[in-house]
């Protein structure tokens, strides 16, 4: 090479390379903490395929699942600070920026998925998905999972059954406050340690949704169920605000379509397995699935209900009176 080529080739790379990073697509991080087999694993996978169809020359979506990269507590902080793009992590996982979305946890407030749905998709729960957007978290959409079963070690039926028992519950206080109405200790815990949990018998009992309670194998230490539908499980998927106000229109339009599909998609899937899951829960040997009368399942409401009252404040009336309307069809 003489010394008239060097300068060229130089200046060919230095011409070209800005165009090469250009051409690399941009990582977009979406955080789970569960598998891919899961409602929100094929939901998070769906996602993806639609983008990088319709977006593949400018996004690449980059999948942590199985909480290989970060439980949801911080994944939530990562997604107000724009370290990662996308996460679904429970709406009990909000409390350190709205206190609003506690609506979802207290219990016996939602008697069916339709009473959920109904309140989702009513400007309320619309409005709730902007409720933390100054603080860098907007909310793209609901996830379900399902209704949430109280399960034990021991046979139970009635509230003063489970008194003493430590239960394991998501690090909210609402949930925690449930248990103690039972006289029950609340023991919050990560989801990836409650099946080690139960086996070694730190804890006694859970509460979970009937997809968890199978595909975890919780039932392996939980062979007493209750058909209680006391509280529900769901997602948002959530993105950093600046992040997606910083996209352009066609790109919002493209990325709103994969949301809508993939969310559609991941919501029947989680029907169809909870329906599943609960039918094989019930034909399993050695497993005994309570399902209370009426009149049976006023106890367990009436010992519970005494949190809408003195949630009401931090809510706020008009969320709570929303989500029981929607109840009420």
């Amino acid at each position: 090479m003489n010394r008239r080529t060097l300068p060229s080739l130089l200046g060919l790379i230095a011409f070209l390379l800005p165009m090469l990073l250009w051409a690399a697509p941009q990582q977009l991080i979406l955080s789970h903490v569960v598998s891919p087999d899961t409602p929100k694993g094929k939901m998070a996978e769906m996602f993806k395929s639609i983008i990088e169809k319709k977006l593949g020359d400018r996004y690449e979506i980059v999948i942590h699942s199985n909480a290989s990269l970060m439980d949801d507590d911080e994944a939530v902080s990562a997604i107000a600070d724009g370290r990662i793009h996308f996460a679904a992590p429970s709406l009990s996982k909000f409390e350190s920026y709205t206190q609003q979305l506690k609506v979802f946890d207290l219990p016996f407030l939602f008697p069916d998925m339709n009473a959920v749905n109904r309140f989702q998709k009513s400007p309320t729960g619309q409005a709730l998905l902007s409720s933390m957007k100054s603080q860098g978290i907007l909310g793209l959409g609901y996830l379900h999972n399902g209704l949430k079963q109280l399960t034990a070690d021991r046979p139970f039926t009635k509230p003063e059954d489970l008194a003493g028992l430590r239960f394991r519950t998501m690090n909210s206080d609402v949930l925690i406050k449930q248990f103690e109405l039972l006289s029950a200790e609340a023991v919050p815990m990560a989801f990836s340690k409650v099946y080690e949990s139960l086996a070694n018998r730190s804890i006694q009992g859970q509460e979970n949704t009937w997809s968890n309670i199978f595909s975890q194998a919780f039932y392996e230490h939980q062979p007493y169920m209750m058909i209680s539908n006391h509280g529900v499980l769901d997602y948002m998927l959530i993105t950093n605000s600046d992040f997606w106000g910083g996209l352009s229109e066609e790109d919002r339009r493209a990325f709103r379509f994969a949301l809508e599909m993939s969310l559609k998609y991941g919501n029947a899937v989680a029907k169809a397995k909870s329906a599943n899951d609960k039918i094989e829960l019930g034909r399993m040997k050695g497993i005994s699935v309570f399902k209370p009368k009426a009149d049976e399942l006023t106890v367990w409401q009436t010992a519970m209900q005494p949190l809408w009252a003195s949630y009401e404040g931090l809510i706020g009336e008009k969320v709570i009176q929303a989500a029981q309307q929607a109840g009420r069809p």
